[in-house]
C-alpha cells in the first residue's frame, strides 16, 4: 500500500504538469484571438514552470532513505555560552522549518547550556521526506556576529554541528547485537513536575559498535528523556540506535561511491558547510554558493532555498548505481 501510494502521487503530479502545459498551449492560441491578455498567459506560464521545477525537485529525493522521517542532533562547539546560544538558535530555526512544512516534532534529549542556550539537543522530525530534505544540513554551521555575551562588544565566530540520520521504521532490517547493549537510568532534569525529577525515567543506552568493514570499535551513547515512562524512553532510544546504525551503513555506501565519482569530493559530511554573518546580513552555503541577505528569514526557518540548491546540485550524484 505504501508503494501504491507513492506511485499514485507521482502520477498525480505528472497529470498536474501535463494539465498546466495543455492549459498554457490553449492560452497561447487564445491570446492571438485576443480572448486572453499577455499578462494572463505570463501567469499561466509561471505556474507551469513552477510545477515542473517542483516535480524535478521531488525527483532529487529518490533514494530509499530520503522518504523517511529523521533524527536531527545539534551540538554546540567550543566557545562556551556564545556557541551554546548559537546551537539554540539553530534548534529554533529547524523547529520553525518543520512546523511550517507540517512535520511532527518531538524533543528526545535536551541539555541546557551553562548560562544560556543549549549544549546538545536531539529532535525527531516525523513525516514524509523529512530526511531527504534535511540531509543537506549535515555538517558544521558557522556564526559570525557581535556577541551580546562579550563585554567588549567584539565580533566573534562560533560553531555548532548538525547531524541528521534517517529515523528507521519497522520496514528496514537493522542488525543489533543484544550483547553489545548496556543500560543506565537517571532522573530527568528541568521542568515537568515533581515526578519527572524524582523518578528515574531517563535512560542512557550504550552500544559497543564494531565496524564490519574496518574493524574499528566505538561506543554509541544515546540518552532519552522524552517521556516520564521509562519503557517508552527505552523504546525510543532503541529506535534512535537503529537509525544511527542504518546511517552508518548509508555513509559507507556513499563513501564507496565517492571513490568512483570525482565530483563527489566536494561533499564531505562534517565539514563547514554554511556561514551566517549577521553584521554583513549574509548567509552563504559554501557547497553550492547559494546565499541570501535575508538573515532574519533564514533564522525563522526559511531555509528551502539552501535545501533546494543542495539537492539540485548534489542529490542526482548520490547512489547513482541504484
Amino acid at each position: 500500500m505504501k508503494k501504491v501510494k507513492e506511485l499514485k502521487k507521482w502520477i498525480e503530479l505528472y497529470n498536474e504538469v501535463q494539465g498546466a502545459a495543455e492549459e498554457l498551449q490553449l492560452a497561447y492560441d487564445y491570446v492571438k484571438e485576443e480572448i486572453l491578455t499577455e499578462e494572463e498567459v505570463d501567469q499561466l506560464y509561471a505556474k507551469a514552470i513552477q510545477l515542473i521545477e517542483d516535480l524535478e525537485f521531488r525527483n532529487m529525493l529518490r533514494d530509499e532513505a530520503d522518504q523517511m522521517s529523521c533524527v536531527l542532533k545539534i551540538n554546540s562547539g567550543a566557545g562556551g555560552t556564545e556557541s551554546q546560544d548559537w546551537a539554540s538558535m539553530l534548534m529554533r530555526m529547524y523547529m520553525r522549518w518543520a512546523e511550517t512544512n507540517g512535520y511532527k516534532i518531538s524533543v528526545a534529549n535536551y541539555q541546557e547550556g551553562d548560562e544560556a542556550g543549549i549544549k546538545t539537543v536531539t529532535i525527531n522530525v516525523e513525516g514524509d521526506y523529512a530526511y531527504g530534505y534535511l540531509k543537506s544540513e549535515n555538517g558544521v554551521h558557522r556564526l559570525v556576529r557581535v556577541s551580546p555575551y562579550n563585554a567588549q562588544g567584539k565580533r566573534m565566530t562560533s560553531f555548532a554541528s548538525v547531524f541528521v540520520t534517517p529515523l528507521v521504521d519497522d520496514t528496514i532490517e537493522v542488525k543489533i547485537d543484544a550483547a553489545a547493549i548496556s543500560w543506565d537510568t537517571f532522573r530527568s532534569g528541568g521542568a515537568g513536575g515533581q515526578n519527572v525529577n524524582k523518578v528515574e525515567s531517563g535512560v542512557r543506552l550504550r552500544y559497543q559498535f564494531k565496524d564490519p568493514y574496518t574493524g574499528e570499535e566505538e561506543e554509541i551513547l544515546i540518552e532519552n528523556t522524552e517521556t516520564r515512562d521509562q519503557p517508552k524512553n527505552r523504546e525510543n532510544a532503541m529506535r534512535q540506535l537503529r537509525s544511527i546504525l542504518y546511517d552508518k551503513e548509508l555513509q559507507h555506501r556513499m563513501a564507496e561511491q565517492a571513490k568512483i565519482e570525482a565530483g563527489k569530493k566536494k561533499i564531505e559530511w562534517g565539514s563547514q558547510i554554511r556561514s551566517y554573518v549577521f553584521d554583513d546580513r549574509r548567509v552563504k552555503d559554501h557547497r553550492t554558493n547559494y546565499q541570501t541577505s535575508d538573515v532574519n528569514a533564514v533564522m525563522d526557518g526559511k531555509i528551502d532555498g539552501f535545501i533546494k540548491a543542495y539537492l539540485m546540485e548534489f542529490a542526482g550524484t548520490e547512489n547513482t548505481e541504484r
